[in-house]
């Protein structure tokens, strides 16, 4: 892991096309811009893990009712 200090307003470059710019520090809470292209989907964590938990209980409960036919 890859930690970094930055200071509102200062910006760090991911492979040369995506940009996370701190916009503010509030306490305990940062907020950031991400400037990407269309193509890169950006989803927070916690989002993600619940999508990625759920399509494998829909997968697991796909092949429960496969095998019982």
């Amino acid at each position: 892991m890859l930690v970094l200090t930055r200071k509102p307003g200062e910006a760090l470059l991911v492979n040369g096309s995506i940009e996370i710019q701190v916009l503010e520090v509030k306490g305990k809470q940062v907020k950031l811009g991400i400037v990407a292209p269309p193509e890169v989907h950006i989803l927070r964590k916690e989002l993600f893990e619940r999508i990625r938990e759920e399509n494998l209980r829909a997968l697991s409960l796909k092949n429960f009712s496969a095998t019982e036919e």
